[in-house]
């Protein structure tokens, strides 16, 4: 088959742009949760999320909408706990990241009748996604990014120096709570392309392999969007020609070429230690 009657279905198309505005805001926030390593904070939104697609079933309301405020909620309380209480911050993390997978299996398995797409909302089906739901997509990432625009210097400063931030006179606690539900709806954008399980990795992979080539974050942001729309887009590819689903071949993909990297690191380590 090729390649113009591919581009020929809707669908394609659909997922092809799902995956470009994904990998754009997944460059941009990826890059600030890599860097302020918090990318266990981010797994732990992502995972809390399920109760919101759970709640969403129970209720008969969008699953997605269910997911967006559970996400913001877990990562407003996230942000409260780790600024006003003196609690281990791993132990928080499992508490909300389990919590809200066990809250999302409850509210499905009380729903009645069978839940619909579920899979897709846990591993992601690009494939599937409709022009109304890009739509959304859409919007919701013009929010983050017009929010990065506005409060950029509020959110590397504290993204590298929360006391230098302070001294600076930046309320380094509320940015950071912004940062996390920045963070949230972003983990929002990425469910209908990778779904809840597999968000960590293409909000942070991507990222650790541009962090490779240069240390300067706005540097980071352009790198890492374009490798999302080549792993995306070569993802969606594979999983269409393959009959495979979209979600893992995605990740797959993008941990292939991160593993590799790393790899080829260590050999060219090793070889400047022993001088060959």
């Amino acid at each position: 088959m090729s390649l113009i009657t591919i581009l020929g279905y809707e669908f394609f198309r659909n997922a092809l742009l799902a995956g470009v505005i994904a990998s754009i805001v997944c460059g941009v926030i990826g890059s600030f949760v890599v860097v302020k390593r918090m990318v266990s904070l981010a797994g732990g939104i992502s995972h809390s999320a399920f109760g919101g697609i759970g709640l969403g079933y129970y209720l008969g309301i969008d699953p997605i909408a269910g997911a967006a405020g559970f996400a913001v909620a877990s990562a407003a309380a996230i942000g409260h706990v780790r600024n006003t209480a003196h609690q281990n911050t791993d132990t928080m993390i499992g508490a909300i990241w389990s919590g809200g997978m066990a809250l999302g299996i409850l509210f499905v398995y009380l729903t009645p009748g069978f839940a619909p797409d579920l899979m897709s909302y846990l591993f992601g089906n690009i494939l599937l996604v409709p022009f109304s739901e890009i739509v959304m997509m859409a919007c919701l990432v013009a929010v983050i990014l017009l929010s990065v625009f506005l409060f950029y210097n509020q959110l590397v400063a504290v993204t590298f120096d929360e006391e230098y931030a302070s001294l600076m006179n930046i309320n380094s606690k509320a940015v950071m709570i912004f940062l996390l539900v920045l963070t949230a709806l972003t983990v929002v954008v990425l469910i209908q392309v990778v779904g809840v399980i597999l968000v960590i990795a293409l909000l942070a992979l991507p990222v650790a392999i541009s962090r490779e080539f240069t240390g300067k974050l706005g540097h980071m942001m352009v790198i890492s969007a374009i490798l999302g729309m080549i792993f995306t887009t070569g993802g969606i590819f594979a999983s269409y020609f393959f009959d495979i689903p979209s979600g893992a071949t995605i990740i797959i993909l993008v941990s292939l070429v991160y593993l590799i990297l790393v790899i080829s690191k260590r050999i060219k380590e090793k070889r400047k230690v022993f001088g060959t």
